[in-house]
């Protein structure tokens, strides 16, 4: 093959994280933004052309090595329910289309790693399998989000493959790029790549998989001082997501060298050993809300973050439940924001009612939680109308920088002390833009309350006086009991003695 000429390339990114636990669907409207019409070609490009994410790594190498390049499609959803299989076909459909009879040196994939469908628990492995049967011989390169929960069939089916370093994910684009150059020096015939995977028995929780503490830090420096010192190509720990009743969720390794079989698997090994035997210290113990709220009122400083994290909309979250924020109200917290409650109807009642008028709400308590057998119910608000926004803006990062967002119409309320903020759409708050576009002056909040794990250290982390994190109900529950786990393999720890 004449590679003098230029690379002629497929791009692709089809991402969801699937909580198998929440009552959120996952219909084809959710991947874009203009309802049912797919982003693909140029469009596509454009739309993450320059941005802190997975494809747009991809574009920056693609664009600097002047290649030829085929966008199939940009779809990602946040985090919910099953991926509805219309959805599934349609958007699998669009990247096979364009594979199908056409000849690409090699084809870039942006996965998440952890999509779930009513057909199959191993979404990104059924496309791939799919792939394969069209393209059987291209290299396939893909980036993987770290909460991926990896399949061997899946990793079979890689030429090569790159997860993320951080959590928060400020390095989305840097795990691209990774992928990408070493797609290009495969191809180029540079190097021969090999990869090794392997996993072990653990579901780590999400409240402690942040790079910012133990025992995650250690294990992704470790895999960056591989990298860097060019011990192997790439090093990657995937953490895992536990939300998911399905037989692969949990922590595993891939490691990916240069024609060394042997060395691949001692150096993931040595990643496993490493995770296994900090196992305990990825255990998450909460206490009593109302012992957390009093806690986070009698701290010192500003700003005190508050981290609703049991309904996290990016891990699966209704993004509804008003525990929380009832708490906070019943303690009285002043010169506080509560980002957010997830509320179409109370959206439109607020506006209707106009900016500086009272007005009562039932607010959320839209979802029924079955799955953690926790009631729900609304919170009756009475407050005043204080903002009135079109929910739309774009991402400052350092976490997926100058993608666009769109929470949909939204309202702010005072409520007490607190600025109550009510969306349209679930959306995680991990960046500044999220409150400066409602035009919240972070000078004036003494209490930060997100209903947020991890990702909101991205963008408030260098704030934070103090964190204290609220348990309540939803189903990102922190009480592993509440979910009942059929097809996960075990026996798996923290759900077992081992």
């Amino acid at each position: 093959m004449n590679h003098k000429a230029p690379l002629r390339l497929l791009l692709a990114c089809f991402k969801h994280e699937t909580n198998t636990f929440s009552p959120a669907p996952t219909p084809l409207q959710r991947f874009f933004r203009d309802g049912d019409t797919p982003l693909v070609g140029d469009a596509a490009a454009a739309a993450r052309r320059g941005t802190g994410t997975g494809m747009g790594g991809f574009l920056e190498v693609t664009d600097r090595e002047g290649c030829e390049i085929t966008v199939a499609v940009v779809a990602e959803a946040s985090p919910s329910g099953l991926v509805d299989t219309e959805a599934y076909e349609r958007i699998v459909g669009l990247i096979l289309d364009a594979a199908r009879g056409k000849v690409f040196d090699g084809i870039l994939l942006d996965l998440h790693g952890a999509m779930v469908t009513p057909a199959h628990e191993d979404g990104e492995g059924e496309l791939l399998r799919r792939l394969r049967e069209l393209q059987p011989t291209v290299p396939i390169g893909a980036a993987f989000d770290m909460h991926a929960n990896l399949y061997p069939e899946m990793v079979a089916r890689l030429t090569v493959l790159s997860g993320y370093h951080t959590y928060p994910h400020v390095d989305m684009a840097a795990a691209g790029r990774r992928a990408a150059e070493l797609l290009v020096r495969t191809i180029r015939g540079e190097i021969r790549p090999v990869l090794a995977w392997d996993n072990r028995p653990m579901l780590p929780h999400v409240m402690r998989q942040g790079t910012h503490a133990q025992p995650n830090r250690s294990l992704q420096a470790r895999c960056i001082e591989l990298e860097q010192a060019g011990t192997v190509l790439a090093a990657s720990v995937f953490t895992g997501f536990p939300h998911a009743d399905i037989r692969n969720a949990g922590l595993s390794a891939v490691v990916c060298t240069d024609a060394n079989e042997e060395q691949a698997r001692q150096v993931r090994d040595e990643l496993l050993d490493q995770a296994w035997e900090n196992r305990s210290t990825f255990v998450y113990k909460g206490q009593p809300l109302a012992k957390s709220v009093a806690q986070a009122k009698s701290a010192a400083g500003r700003v005190v973050v508050l981290l609703d994290h049991c309904d996290n909309s990016a891990s699966g979250g209704t993004m509804d439940t008003t525990g929380v924020l009832a708490e906070v109200l019943r303690q009285d917290l002043q010169d506080a924001v509560f980002y957010a409650i997830r509320d179409p109807q109370a959206v439109e009642e607020a506006i209707a009612a106009g900016i500086g008028n009272e007005v009562t709400l039932s607010l959320g308590g839209l979802s029924e939680l079955t799955t953690t057998g926790d009631a729900n119910p609304p919170l009756t608000l009475s407050a005043r109308v204080r903002t009135i926004n079109d929910g739309a803006f774009r991402l400052r990062g350092p976490m997926m920088a100058g993608v666009a967002i769109s929470a949909g119409k939204t309202v702010v309320l005072q409520a007490g002390g607190v600025q109550v903020v009510v969306t349209s759409v679930a959306t995680e708050p991990h960046d500044l833009a999220y409150l400066m576009s409602l035009g919240i002056d972070l000078d004036r909040v003494r209490y930060l309350v997100l209903k947020s794990r991890v990702h909101w250290r991205a963008g408030f982390g260098s704030l934070a006086a103090d964190v204290i994190e609220c348990d309540s109900v939803g189903v990102t529950t922190s009480d592993y009991s509440k979910l009942r786990f059929e097809r996960v393999r075990r026996p798996i720890y923290p759900l077992d003695a081992l």
